[in-house]
């Protein structure tokens, strides 16, 4: 068991980021709501899903200390589906969640 602190904070970092990145996107997706545009409900469920994409990734930046491999997949998926459901919000946790989780994978002990 290795102390994986780089890529720990890396991935709570990244996640944190990815909450905000979602906030905007659900702020977006609301006031596109109330001023009835089309696609703003699309944009709503991709902002919350990006929020579930979130938690995926400070679950696996938690569990990177002690099951490495499975935090650092749980990261790889956040980072990409984060992307994916809101695209410029979410850049930043992308790269950190990438970063982080591409370490835990790959990295030896």
């Amino acid at each position: 068991m290795g102390k994986r602190t780089v890529e720990f904070v890396l991935g709570l970092i990244g996640g944190i980021f990815g909450f905000f990145g979602a906030l905007i996107a659900l702020m977006f997706g609301g006031i596109g709501s109330a001023l009835g545009g089309e696609g703003a409900s699309t944009i709503i469920g991709l902002g919350w899903l990006a929020i579930l994409f979130s938690i995926i990734g400070i679950v696996g930046a938690a569990l990177v200390k002690n099951k490495t491999k499975v935090g650092g997949w749980m990261m790889i998926i956040s980072a990409i589906g984060g992307v994916i459901s809101v695209s410029l919000a979410y850049a930043l946790s992308f790269i950190l969640l990438i970063i982080a989780g591409l370490m835990a994978v790959i990295k030896k002990r």
